[in-house]
């Protein structure tokens, strides 16, 4: 029997690391995070809308990012026939996209390979008024991420300025197409006070590189 051949829509999932959630894990997810009417939310790779239609029900001002042009343009549909004016969808990649300048919030599904470069983009500069992040990523990440002392050389750079906590375990079947890896919802929320002031972080970042390069080796 001839190997089905690969349609457009297969080579965008696999070139975006696309896995849906099932729309039952985006409400348990979406109703656990406690938003609070008028918060302004930034949903990275929103896809078929699960979660903007969750967030959307909350209330919510919802910036909704997705960077495949066929999701994109679909949601904005389903977003314009529901008359869900909280939610303004736009095409972009959040490792580009100018983040908000007012306090706000993230939520996103991250394709599992590319939430290192995700989280640099949310993390790296203090100034950026991110207050939480409700993400799902690999459960492996998700346990590296939330070790206590950060044992990491980034850990170990965010941890000044941001706390990590486990969330939900999310089994690979909560996803289409089913990943191989089950999945974990990573809660990350900024330190009210921070141990170091904002003005640091550079030259934080700087003795950590360097201490980490001289004693243990470079591991991400």
């Amino acid at each position: 029997m001839p190997a089905r051949r690969r349609t457009a829509r297969d080579n965008r999932r696999r070139s975006l690391g696309q896995n849906f959630l099932h729309p039952d894990w985006a409400e348990r997810l979406v109703g656990s995070a406690d938003f609070q009417s008028g918060q302004l939310v930034l949903e990275v790779g929103a896809g078929s809308g699960v979660m903007t239609l969750a967030l959307a029900r909350r209330h919510v001002d919802v910036i909704a990012l997705e960077l495949d042009p066929v999701w994109a343009q679909k949601l904005a549909g389903v977003v314009r026939g529901g008359d869900v004016s909280q939610v303004r969808v736009v095409r972009a990649d959040v490792l580009t996209f100018p983040l908000p300048s007012r306090p706000f919030r993230v939520v996103g599904n991250l394709p599992f390979g590319a939430t290192t470069a995700t989280l640099r983009r949310l993390l790296a500069d203090t100034r950026i008024p991110l207050q939480r992040a409700d993400l799902i990523v690999q459960w492996e990440v998700a346990r590296k991420r939330s070790a206590i002392p950060a044992d990491t050389l980034l850990g170990t750079t965010w941890a000044p300025w941001w706390e990590f906590e486990l969330g939900d375990r999310i089994p690979s079947t909560a996803f289409k197409p089913v990943p191989r890896a089950e999945a974990c919802h990573l809660v990350i929320r900024r330190r009210t006070p921070p141990l170091l002031p904002p003005s640091m972080s550079a030259a934080y970042g700087d003795f950590v590189r360097t201490w980490w390069t001289r004693r243990r080796g470079i591991e991400e």
